[in-house]
């Protein structure tokens, strides 16, 4: 049933992308270049739609029956109508979080929350009222990570892919069947979508796609690690570790720069590679391998002792403060590591 599942969202996909590329261009969602952009001409955005569809049709034909279906495609429901209404309209971003904050209180509700924590010496921390709290910026945050990353044609799409498949792997791993069909049924859709989004694109996602893509895979990493140890904890975040990552630096840098949080700017890795002198689709593979990277240490991490999953932590961490430096995301006088180096072989 599982690959039965994939194909039907990934054929369905297919068929109703082109469909919303006319609608795009009919109702007026389209991306116009500006100085951020790398696109040359106007775009047809609200791609996402076609994956919502799919998704939503195959969980009608494959899981229909489950009580946590409801929640979760409401909640999606609500997170795909306020992007469509920004594709269209541009909407503020206080207006984009209170949809976003609507959609992860539906799933609190239902019960899909980070309750506690084990830690090492068998301690249990339970979060109790602050569960709530804790699960809202989860959601929200992985959310608008995914939207932050969608700068590049098929970028957000490819990032998503990789995290479904891991996601769906180790839910596989462990027997959760319903992280595991939803997480193949999701990636049957980005993956029939990117075949439109990959570079050159014929449509973008837009807000539509990207926090939807967001919305779910938040979600079912909540429900495919929920109520486990601190070193567990961890591995959600390692697996969408390229969106978040650039997500955080990117408020520390425009917090530090004095600019509002919230306001696009030039800055994110995708924008830095390309300034290195990487094209356009070598920017793309470059931030694949990055995040395969980074789902890969997820994988180890759990199947890893106590003291190798901290190795492959500190390794990770390591890895990502040097590339961080090199492409001058945080600023381009944010280099201690580099510096040091150099000094030292200054002297040497």
């Amino acid at each position: 049933m599982e690959l039965r599942a994939f194909l039907f969202c990934f054929i369905l996909a297919l068929i109703v992308t082109p469909l919303v590329i006319k609608l795009a261009l009919l109702v007026g969602a389209t991306d116009h270049p500006n100085g951020r952009k790398v696109h040359k001409k106007p775009m047809p955005r609200l791609g996402g739609l076609a994956v919502y569809l799919s998704v939503v049709l195959g969980v009608i034909v494959y899981m229909p029956d489950d009580p946590l279906v409801f929640p979760i495609l409401l909640g999606a429901t609500i997170i795909v109508c306020t992007g469509i209404i920004d594709d269209i309209v541009n909407l503020k971003p206080l207006y984009k979080l209170m949809g976003q904050g609507t959609a992860a209180f539906i799933v609190i509700a239902s019960g899909i929350q980070i309750e506690f924590i084990n830690l090492p010496d068998q301690t249990v921390i339970d979060f109790q009222f602050w569960s709530i709290p804790i699960t809202l910026l989860w959601i929200v945050g992985v959310t608008n990570s995914i939207n932050l990353v969608d700068g590049l044609d098929g970028l957000a799409a490819g990032i998503s892919s990789i995290a479904l498949l891991t996601i769906s792997g180790m839910a596989i791993m462990v027997g959760n069947e319903f992280v595991m069909l939803i997480g193949l049924m999701m990636l049957g859709g980005t993956l029939a979508f990117l075949v439109f989004n990959f570079y050159p694109a014929k449509i973008f996602m837009g807000d539509t796609g990207a926090m939807f893509l967001g919305f779910m895979i938040s979600v079912l990493s909540l429900l495919g690690f929920k109520n486990v140890t601190l070193f567990s904890l961890v591995i959600p975040i390692l697996i969408l570790g390229v969106p978040i990552s650039d997500t955080i630096i990117a408020m520390v840098r425009r917090t530090m720069q004095r600019k509002p949080i919230m306001k696009a700017d030039f800055s994110h890795l995708h924008h830095n590679l390309l300034k290195l002198g990487y094209s356009h689709p070598q920017t793309v593979v470059v931030i694949y391998t990055l995040s395969a990277l980074f789902c890969l240490s997820a994988v180890l991490f759990s199947q890893a002792t106590l003291i190798n999953s901290l190795v492959v932590v500190v390794l990770l961490v390591f890895t990502l403060e040097i590339i961080v430096e090199i492409t001058e995301v945080a600023g381009e006088k944010y280099r201690p590591i580099l510096k040091r180096i150099e000094s030292q072989q200054s002297k040497e």
